[in-house]
This record gives C-alpha cells, structure tokens and sequence, in this order.
C-alpha cells in the first residue's frame, strides 16, 4: 500500500477526532450558562454524590464553589457503559453531498461526528463505549470498553463509514436492532442514530426498539433527518424526479402539488413516533444535520444523570 495513501487515512482520522474535540471543548467552556452550571473543566474528574455513599472522597473544595456534591473519581472507575448505533442505509447518506459541502452536512456524516463527539465526552469521563454499525447486514460491532486503543478502533470505524461509496442499501432495522439487543448483557445507555426510514410494520419496529431496554438498558433515540427537504418539503416547483435511494423506485412530481400533503403526513409520522417512544419509555430526540451538537450532549449528560 502506497504511504500516501496511509498518511491521508491518518490525517481524516486525526481530522475526526481533533473535531469531535473542538467540539466538546467548545460545549464544556459554555456549560455555565446551561443546566450544568459548576460542573465545567471538572466534571471529567468528578461524579455526582449520591446520598447513602461514602462521604470519604467527597471534594469540599468543588462543593464550595458550586454548592453540589461531587465526589473524585478514580482512573479505574467506569461508571457508564454506552452503545451507539448507526443507521448506515443508503437513506442515510442524503442529502448528497455537493464539493464546497462538508462530510457532517447529511445524515450519515451528522451521526458519525457525532458519536464522535460522545465518544470524546466519554473518553474523558473514563466511561466505556461500544459501536455497531447496520444497514440489509450487521456491518460492525464493538463491545463497551474504556481502553485508549478501543477508543482509535472505533474511531476507525466511524471514518471507514464516510469513505464507503453509497450502493443501494435498504434499512433491516428490526431484524439487526434484535440482534443488536440480544449482545449487550451488562446494563448500558443504547443510543440509536437512525432516519427512522423502514418499510414494514411500525409494531416491529417498536418491539424492536423495546427489546433495547432489555436488562434495564436506557435507549435515546436520536431521529436525525433533513429538516428543510425532508420535512418541509422546501423544494422550488420545477419539475423533478425523485429516486428512493433504497429501492431505486422513481416518482416525478410538481413539488407545490405534493407539498401540502406531504407535509401533513410527514408531521403525523414524527408525532406518532415520538408519542411511541414516550409511551415506551424511549427517550425521542428529533436532530437536524444544519444543527448544532449542543441538543445531543445536553440529553446524553441529563439521560447519565438519570442513569441509576
């Protein structure tokens, strides 16, 4: 293998990664004006006090500046073990990507950094991680784990996820989110980055995503989508034709005459779907690829919380 090409593999992988850590950084200097407020550059080395532990390692100091209880961590703890999933189906690989555009501008590209970006965050908290990657077969799986070359392995994954080229990938989301479910045995936050795109019964879908909380698991679901097309339909009325990536199939259509009722059942759909997902005790989180990450660490570190 030429080592050219190995250095441009090195330098997208450190590219992710020194991005995902802008990003983190750039979250934890902000963090005082959020909920977590006190609980800034030191929230990497300190976890909440729980009532009924032991108050040895409690650090006065941090109590006195932020009047909560936090107590030191120890280089061996891991208190959280997380699971993130893609979706890596054709559909999630739009909206395709013009030249001046960069990679987290769709949806897959939106999902990779970030996982990126959680995984940074976990990294720091010394918690564990794990990854699987599905789209018609199970493409990758890692087990949770906290190790430094664990954590570059799956990095490497999420990166192969941006260089492969979009074939006609349909979404088995049922099948693999069982499958999925049946190997993590020891209690995880499962957090699930998907575009929700799955022909078929929405009752499987939803016992899928059930058998996620399986071992008391906690599932977020994060419902990345393409706000301006794929919601609002934002599209000028030239004639156009539009391809299902998955299937191929092709519609040509005025977009002013679909619009209206587009729109409507679109809206229906999220709705359903996130009533679903609180009547079962999912955590719904609809993202947008033109957002910021904000909205994805302020509901992993409030689901952590939670996390008892």
């Amino acid at each position: 293998m030429k080592i050219e090409s190995q250095i441009e593999k090195i330098s997208r992988f450190q590219h992710l990664e020194l991005l995902a850590n802008q990003v983190v950084e750039g979250f934890i200097s902000g963090m005082h004006k959020s909920p977590f407020h006190g609980f800034s550059a030191e929230f990497a080395e300190h976890k909440v006090y729980n009532v009924g532990e032991s108050t040895k390692h409690i650090d006065w100091k941090l109590f006195a500046k932020t009047d909560r209880l936090y107590t030191k961590r120890f280089e061996e703890e891991t208190n959280l073990r997380c699971h993130i999933i893609i979706d890596n189906s054709s559909s999630m690989h739009y909206p395709k990507l013009k030249g001046d555009q960069l990679f987290y501008e769709n949806k897959i590209g939106f999902s990779v950094l970030a996982s990126a970006v959680l995984m940074n965050l976990l990294k720091k908290q010394r918690d564990a991680v794990g990854l699987s990657v599905f789209s018609d077969s199970y493409e990758f799986y890692a087990p949770e784990k906290g190790s430094d070359r664990h954590h570059r392995m799956v990095l490497n994954a999420l990166e192969g996820l941006l260089q492969g080229s979009v074939t006609k990938k349909s979404t088995d989301t049922v099948t693999f989110l069982h499958q999925i479910a049946e190997k993590i045995h020891r209690r995880s936050m499962i957090i699930l980055f998907t575009d929700m795109f799955q022909s078929g019964e929405e009752e499987a879908l939803l016992n899928a995503l059930q058998h996620l909380k399986h071992n008391k698991h906690k599932v977020v679901l994060f419902h990345v989508v393409d706000t301006k097309t794929e919601l609002n339909f934002d599209f000028d009325n030239t004639p156009r034709k539009f391809i299902d990536v998955e299937t191929g199939e092709e519609v040509s259509v005025f977009a002013d005459n679909v619009k209206q009722e587009y729109e409507k059942n679109a809206q229906l759909y999220f709705k359903k779907l996130a009533l679903s997902c609180v009547q079962n005790r999912i955590k719904y989180v609809p993202v947008d690829v033109g957002e910021n990450f904000e909205k994805i660490l302020l509901t992993y570190l409030a689901e952590k919380q939670n996390f008892v």
